[in-house]
């Protein structure tokens, strides 16, 4: 019988390369084959690249035999020959990047984000970039010019977004692992809606050169895995001080994938009364707190907190995100790269360019922000969000003073229909309630697996915790998951 390569954990993929069970290029190649029959009904990729994973795997398997012909496997890189998928927000050298848009055209940047370059030295192998909302603006997948992605537990429904390319690729075992990027909940909402594993790291942790802007101070790049412990891997190697971006921090990386997972006696969770408010779903509140019993029951402290400014969250991203989107899409003019609308003046050609390259939801954040920042509204909208903002943060510095993690529901509800909220911007931004603190507040974000709703579809829980403290987001995690076996569920698909 053949072997199911694409079932395997990371951990037993290296097992398997390592030992001669199998090559990197047959394992590049079963994950080709259930793409190829897959994703029809799944459309998470923008940009495949076969070709250039399959070199990548024959050089891997180069390196690998002459490890094993010498005994010497344990110097090989940590992700020699591993398959991952990249959200394509985010450069990787020679393959086109999009952003989900029509304003970049076909352009093909010449480098690779420096987190994407420390997984390929690690020996990582990028097999294609993911669909994401248009420049990451969207919660559902639904706003990519390429056309919507498709959750693998249902496909009527959405897989979250703007990562939902990321997430419905892992949970649909095309790839063990995927990179995307959180600037609200973009990482952790999707991972919630398709049963899968997303950390959103503190801000600054890895490095943003190589992730095309949308919010400059909420943006984050992170990780998709089936588990905790894959996630740490993959995170412990993006992870560090990057002298082509500024905001990263000059922090210790700790070794993510040792973090002591039995035993949480010790460790004290606090669950915030603000995050429990009437209309969330009820399967979502009977499997979270079904969650929070079983941590104690490993032995963590639960006690209740208060984050009182969290209703402010919603506002205050929606001022803040636009503004400095508003910003950072100025670049996209038609004079130096990516789509170019010349019919008359210099002036018509920016209007054009513009009016014919961003889609909808892209110009109405454009205008918001536009609006927020202009004279005379300055201080009353953008300036007064800033100082809620600082609020949200002092919220979260005090909680963590009392507390290690802090536990709450990703979402208020269970994946939605596609098309549910196409004509109701505002459903749509609400969505992401319960993930946009963080962003606001630099704090680490870990979304996993709790269990189902009535329908079969996936519910999950958010750890949030101190800055630069991921370590024990996965300790807690990885406790957890051991204990349940969640995260190893599949999609029939």
């Amino acid at each position: 019988m053949k072997r199911d390569l694409t079932s395997l954990s990371i951990f037993e993929m290296q097992n398997g390369l390592h030992s001669g069970d199998f090559g990197c290029l047959e394992l590049v190649e079963a994950f080709l084959e259930r793409i190829h029959t897959m994703e029809p009904r799944l459309h998470a990729f923008i940009t495949l690249a076969e070709d250039q994973a399959c070199a990548a795997a024959r050089s891997a398997d180069e390196r690998l035999r002459a490890a094993i012909a010498s005994k010497n496997q344990s110097q090989l890189p940590a992700l020699l020959g591993i398959p991952i998928a990249v959200k394509d927000l985010i450069t990787v050298e020679g393959l086109r990047c999009t952003c989900g848009s029509t304003v970049l055209g076909d352009w093909v940047p010449p480098f690779s984000a420096t987190a994407i370059q420390r997984l390929l030295d690690a020996g990582a192998i990028v097999i294609g970039k993911t669909n994401t909302d248009e420049f990451a603006m969207g919660s559902s997948t639904e706003s990519s010019v390429f056309g919507p992605t498709f959750n693998p537990w249902d496909t009527t429904r959405v897989p979250g977004g703007s990562s939902g390319g990321s997430a419905a690729a892992v949970a649909a075992r095309l790839v063990p692992a995927a990179i995307g990027s959180d600037t609200g909940g973009s990482i952790r909402q999707p991972a919630a809606f398709c049963g899968v594993t997303g950390i959103k790291p503190t801000y600054g942790r890895v490095s943003r050169y190589g992730l095309v802007a949308y919010g400059s101070s909420l943006d984050c790049m992170g990780v998709f895995a089936r588990s905790a412990a894959e996630a740490a891997l993959l995170l412990g190697i993006m992870s560090g001080r990057d002298h082509m971006d500024s905001t990263s921090a000059a922090q210790p990386v700790p070794d993510f994938s040792h973090s002591q997972p039995n035993d949480l006696r010790g460790v004290r969770i606090g669950i915030p009364k603000e995050y429990f408010i009437d209309g969330i779903q009820a399967d979502i509140r009977a499997r979270v707190n079904e969650a929070i019993a079983q941590l104690k029951a490993l032995g963590a402290e639960i006690v209740e907190i208060s984050l009182p400014h969290t209703k402010y969250a919603l506002p205050v991203y929606y001022l803040i995100a636009p503004a400095e989107a508003s910003a950072n899409l100025a670049r996209y003019d038609g004079v130096r790269f990516g789509l170019q609308v010349a019919k008359g003046s210099n002036l018509a050609m920016f209007r054009d360019t513009r009016g014919e390259g961003f889609g909808p939801e892209v110009k109405r954040r454009i205008m918001l922000g536009t609006y927020a920042l202009s004279a005379g509204y300055y201080d009353a909208y953008y300036g007064q969000a800033q100082k809620v903002r600082t609020l949200i943060k002092r919220d979260f510095e005090d909680a963590l003073k009392t507390v290690d993690a802090i536990a709450c529901p990703v979402t208020p509800s269970t994946a939605f229909k596609v098309g549910e909220h196409g004509d109701d911007p505002l459903a749509m931004y609400l969505e992401d309630v319960f993930t946009l603190p963080a962003n606001l507040a630099g704090v680490p974000g870990l979304a996993f697996p709790v269990g189902f709703d009535a329908n079969g579809l996936p519910v999950g829980m958010q750890l949030m915790g101190r800055p630069f403290e991921e370590q024990t987001l996965f300790r807690v995690v990885e406790a957890y998951q051991l204990a349940t076996g969640h995260h190893r569920q599949e999609p029939n698909l």
